[in-house]
């Protein structure tokens, strides 16, 4: 699930596009206000002169030399390149290579005449307030009074009938600020584009496409065929299972859970499995899906040092912290002692970390306590719902009524 060089690269284009969009969005937004309220102009001066002026005393508390450069203040919005080549083709110049170098501190949109100098001093940002880090005479003062001259500029904009915060970049991502990063770890942004990204790569979303929850079909499901445990039809049953899908994802965020669909080849398990991954991805969920050979695949790589150790550590993550994990054709494996363990393993974790699950599987279960161990029945029987299909082949029915 690693992302190549070309592929990080074309996911970091996105986000200067984006940041792109939000600058100018908010530039439009900034021309219409700065017309119909010329005074704003004069309070973006006066903040940009206490703000140097508050610069200058948090200088020199750090001891920082007279000759410093003070940070940029003024009205006018600006957002710092990703990186020093960005934008000389078309994109930052960031590589996969270059990820662990990202700045602390990433760059941030400066709006309504504020700098840096309007953060609170460190001691403040630390939560130091003792004695011992008492701030310098007058800075109270200083941002006392750039706090009212902002509180002059939001009645302005209020009286004049704009919305609050009408003069704030409206980021597609708050959390990062359009930057993919927070700090120097990934954004659940930038989770979701990789993902995105590699699901369109691999063609797995053009095979999903149109497996919808409206598309799934009860017609092949016979209502004479009964199920001598339940004593449900077939098409109760595909019903039922249909209606707790839904359920799994409108009560996703709210109720977090697991789904153990099990049923003979050909009934729609994989088809079900869709229906829910397309449901969340719509809802910018991230949704990581594997066949039970691939996963296995994957994790032994990391096991046995056939991975680099970055590339496991983010597939790590990709297994672990996504929002949906689905396994289809659980049992199509070649099972052994490894298999069964990082079943437990992955399977335990997520339920640990209040991630969900969707496993389907051809096996009964009491198949999957012989095939990987009556821990990971515990896990599966205790904490998933269960959902079982039966019927005939769906596949052969269509080439029959064709």
């Amino acid at each position: 699930m690693a992302l190549t060089n070309a592929q990080y690269d074309e996911i970091m284009r996105e986000y200067q596009r984006r940041q792109n969009q939000v600058r100018e969005a908010l530039s439009a937004r900034e021309r219409e206000a700065y017309e119909r309220i010329p005074e704003l102009a004069g309070l973006d001066e006066r903040i940009a002169s206490e703000s140097t002026a508050y610069a200058r005393v948090l200088l020199a508390e750090d001891g920082t030399a007279e000759g410093s450069p003070a940070p940029r203040s003024g009205g006018e919005s600006s957002m710092a390149p990703l990186s020093d080549e960005a934008g000389k083709a078309g994109g930052p110049a960031i590589s996969r290579d270059s990820e662990s170098r990202l700045p602390e501190d990433t760059a941030r949109f400066q709006n309504d005449g504020h700098s840096r100098a309007d953060l609170p001093a460190k001691d403040d940002r630390a939560g130091n307030h003792g004695a011992a880090h008492s701030q310098p005479p007058g800075i109270s003062a200083l941002k006392a009074r750039i706090e009212e001259i902002s509180s002059q500029k939001e009645r302005l904009l209020k009286m004049a009938g704009f919305p609050k915060g009408y003069l704030e970049p409206e980021y597609f991502c708050a959390d990062c600020q359009d930057t993919g990063y927070i700090g120097r770890e990934k954004c659940h942004c930038f989770r979701q584009a990789s993902i995105d990204l590699l699901y369109a790569q691999s063609n797995l979303r053009r095979s999903m496409q149109g497996e919808t929850f409206s598309a799934f079909s009860l017609d092949y499901y016979p209502k004479t065929m009964t199920d001598p445990v339940t004593g449900l039809t077939a098409a109760e049953m595909a019903r039922r299972a249909l209606q707790e899908c839904r359920h799994f994802v409108k009560d996703f965020d709210r109720e977090p859970g697991n789904l153990f669909l099990s049923g003979d080849t050909g009934l729609g398990k994989t088809f079900l499995s869709h229906c829910v991954a397309n449901a969340l991805l719509e809802s910018t969920h991230s949704v990581v899906y594997f066949s039970a050979f691939r996963l296995f695949e994957l994790l032994a790589d990391a096991s046995f040092g056939r991975t680099d150790e970055n590339e496991a550590g983010e597939m790590d993550r990709y297994i672990y912290d996504c929002d949906l994990l689905i396994i289809d054709d659980l049992g199509t494996e070649m099972t052994n002692s490894f298999v069964a363990s990082e079943l437990f393993l992955v399977l335990n974790e997520r339920i640990l970390r209040r991630k969900s699950t969707m496993i389907s599987t051809n096996l009964s279960l009491a198949s999957i306590a012989d095939l990987y161990s009556e821990r990971v029945l515990s896990r599966i029987s205790s904490n998933y719902r269960m959902l079982r299909l039966i019927g005939d082949d769906i596949r052969i029915q269509k080439r029959i009524h064709t």
